[in-house]
């Protein structure tokens, strides 16, 4: 599939609808994102619109069609400015697009994106029963760096949130302040 992919940067205006549609997916089925509610379409305009603002990538792999197969994107780790060099990713794939190399695509794509804007950790927070997700991390060279056990309640269980994390050769001459 990666062949006949394409990724580049979601716009509101064009891919709101399909955001929403991999992330109310994930929601409503999986432990991926620990929400309990699906996101109207004007939260999602806003956080794109967000994402913009700040800089940050909001990146999308589309098929030959222009049709999303996921997305990815990463946000600060924590508000204090000392943090300012970690950020936390999230990778979401459509179900008809999952095993096809997107997420591997818009890892790599993240990872290049991070070292171009001087991050220098990158950490994902992964439900301890995503295997795939788990697999991913480590595949792109994450390592297991301590698990908050029960720290989510989703589907009537306690939910253990597991942290990978990823130490990049970037930025060269990092500063205080």
């Amino acid at each position: 599939m990666q062949d006949s992919m394409t990724i580049r940067s979601c716009e509101a205006t064009q891919d709101s609808e399909s955001i929403q549609t991999i992330l109310n997916h994930v929601i409503q089925t999986s432990t991926a994102l620990y929400d309990y509610e699906p996101r109207p379409i004007e939260q999602v305009t806003a956080w794109i619109t967000h994402k913009h603002s700040a800089g940050l990538p909001l990146r999308g792999a589309f098929d030959a069609q222009g049709a999303l197969l996921g997305f990815a994107t990463y946000g600060p780790f924590r508000p204090q400015p000392a943090y300012k060099y970690t950020v936390e990713l999230s990778v979401y794939v459509a179900e008809h697009a999952q095993g096809q190399g997107v997420a591997s695509a818009l890892m790599q794509d993240l990872i290049d994106q991070a070292q171009t804007q001087d991050y220098h950790v990158m950490i994902g927070c992964i439900d301890a029963t995503n295997t795939a997700s788990i697999a991913l991390h480590k595949k792109f060279g994450f390592h297991h760096c301590g698990t908050i056990e029960q720290a989510g309640f989703k589907f009537s269980r306690w939910l253990d949130a597991t942290f990978y994390q990823k130490t990049l050769q970037s930025p060269h001459k990092p500063i205080d302040g």
